[in-house]
């Protein structure tokens, strides 16, 4: 059939399950924006294309597909530059696709050429995959190539550049493939390592599960369940994924950030590591909580890039492939010699449960000033059981590790970059993503400022979005720098600003509802009438500014992640200077 360019990779996107598009539509797009649109995909222009290229990463995350958005030649696609390099980071299968000149501009010697640069020289180096159609015959290859890329080993971002003499034009084309006919899209592991695997797991007496974001990105949460239904043993939570899969709730431990993780993490025979990269807030697996039983430790790695194996610790049982087909394997494997848990596990998920009710017991509550501890307890003890939750960054955050009244199945956070500003687009492509869920930021101000015009984006969707944001007037976290690296009379040099900002008044402006609650006990009820509402909503919650300043909780064990900073694998966390 003869059809256009860009209708051609709207086909080749729909083959895959993808029905949605993120991007500011312009001239080279607006046909594929269109069409998308008639087949009733969800087209969602952002008021920034890096907010796009975050909305299609958490896209992405809650559907286990790739994410897609696009931006224009020149400017469009440098707006896109750190939503590719979050991506990358973090391991995002996210496609970008970017308009161009005609072909021929890029053998031009003339100065002064309007919105054109090499586009692909400058993201080569941060892509997975960077792919030219110059030639309308060429959109097969490439866009199955950029899907391959972002889908196959270690998942990450492709770049297409798309010429405007090329988008447009008509070919006849052969029948769209199905993916299973031109990439690999099962990828089990070998039976011999899977008995392998399975013997350490029948000999241990204390195993234990490291959960990290791969689990929650692949869509695997039932079965890593089984499987720790099999071994009946601890699921220890990566500081990236900080989610629970349903009926595990109390077997679910925080590495480093509780008791019970830690406590598990040392004394485990046995560490099966799934959809983890073992990085530096793991301590590699090696030191700190690992260090005391780390010459007799036995590990299983299930990772789907071969050169992983082996870098940060040697592994025992390297199970190579894809963790959706992988842990029914070993699920299989255990069903008829299922392990029964250990005194020591029963032991845990007490200090677990002690651990958080003495927490609890002890947030300030009562001052003149709500303590960012209370502010957390407050906007997450009435979440519905099904809400999205999404995070940024800052100090706002690092108090909802430890003191989040919330157990979210989805969680939509960029741990391992540590992005400002990624937590409002998150909640609109997560709310894209699964409608009819609400979805809640938690957030502090001086995030929340990064890309607040998408509070327009989430009126204009009708998004069930309620934002709270927990407002110092301050950088927070650098006022803390300042004042622990300087002294408390330093100068704080702009890590304040004024305190007329009002996010309520401002959420109206963009016909969102707003709402200012200063007092503790308004902050739950006003969270539930919101969700209730069914409307994008913004809650200003001002908070102490010196407590969040200062007093972040389990602030050793997030310094012990730069190991860079003094040998020891983060065993020497009090020494480290931050």
């Amino acid at each position: 059939m003869s059809v256009p360019v860009y209708e051609r990779i709207v086909d080749l996107l729909e083959v895959e399950g993808i029905n949605t598009l993120f991007g500011i539509p312009d001239p080279g797009f607006i046909h594929m924006a269109m069409l998308a649109e008639q087949r009733g995909w969800s087209v969602v222009a952002p008021h920034h294309e890096q907010a796009g290229g975050f909305m299609a990463d958490a896209w992405s995350r809650m559907t286990g597909k790739p994410g897609v958005c696009f931006g224009t030649q020149g400017p469009g696609i440098s707006n896109l530059a750190a939503a590719m390099i979050v991506a990358a980071k973090e391991n995002s299968p996210t496609i970008f696709f970017g308009g161009q000149r005609s072909s021929i501009a890029y053998q031009r010697v003339r100065k002064g050429r309007i919105q054109f640069m090499d586009q692909v020289s400058q993201f080569k180096p941060m892509m997975k995959y960077v792919g030219i159609v110059e030639d309308a015959d060429q959109v097969d290859e490439v866009v199955r190539e950029a899907i391959r890329q972002v889908m196959t080993g270690k998942p990450g971002p492709a770049y297409v550049e798309l010429p405007l003499s090329v988008i447009h034009e008509i070919r006849d084309w052969q029948p769209v493939l199905a993916a299973e006919q031109y990439r690999l899209t099962q990828q089990p592991a070998g039976a011999p390592m899977i008995e392998k695997a399975a013997e350490l797991m029948r000999a241990a007496k204390n195993p234990i599960l490291l959960v990290g974001q791969g689990m929650f990105t692949s869509r695997s949460h039932t079965i890593v369940g089984e499987l720790a239904k099999l071994m009946d043993c601890p699921i220890l939570q990566t500081s990236g994924c900080a989610m629970t899969i349903k009926g595990m709730e109390d077997r679910t431990f925080a590495y480093g950030f509780s008791p019970a993780g830690v406590a598990a993490a040392e004394e485990s025979d046995l560490c099966i590591a799934i959809g983890t990269e073992l990085g530096e807030p793991l301590h590699m697996g090696i030191g700190r909580h690992w260090a005391k039983k780390d010459a007799t430790r036995k590990w299983i790695y299930i990772e789907r890039d071969t050169m992983a194996f082996g870098v940060n610790r040697p592994i025992d049982v390297p199970l190579v492939g894809d963790l959706r087909d992988i842990v029914p394997q070993l699920v299989s494997a255990m069903k008829d010699t299922p392990r029964k848990s250990s005194a020591e596990f029963e032991g845990w998920k007490q200090l677990q449960k002690s651990f958080k009710a003495k927490l609890l017991a002890e947030v300030p509550s009562g001052g003149q000033q709500i303590h960012p501890a209370r502010f957390i307890v407050e906007a997450t003890r009435t979440l519905p059981d099904n809400t999205v939750f999404t995070a940024d960054g800052g100090s706002v955050t690092i108090f909802g590790w430890t003191y989040s009244q919330y157990k979210p199945s989805d969680l939509v956070w960029n741990q391992n970059t540590g992005h400002l500003g990624t937590g409002l687009p998150y909640a609109v492509g997560a709310a894209i993503a699964a409608p009819g869920r609400p979805v809640v930021l938690v957030t502090g101000d001086s995030s929340f400022m990064f890309h607040i015009a998408e509070l327009e984006t989430a009126v204009r969707k009708n998004l069930p979005i309620v934002a709270i944001v927990g407002v110092d007037n301050a950088w927070g976290l650098e006022v803390g720098c300042w004042r622990k690296q300087v002294g408390p009379d330093s100068p704080e040099t702009e890590a304040h600003w004024g305190s007329g900002v009002r996010f309520d008044t401002i959420a109206k402006g963009f016909g969102a509802e707003g709402v200012y609650v200063d007092r503790e006990q308004d902050i739950a009820p006003a969270v539930q009438a919101a969700i209730a509402s069914g409307k994008p909503t913004v809650i200003h919650v001002p908070i102490d500014p010196v407590a969040n300043a200062m007093d972040a909780p389990n602030y050793e064990e997030f310094k012990s992640w730069y190991t860079d900073f003094k040998p020891g694998y983060g065993a020497d966390a009090a020494d480290v200077a931050y």
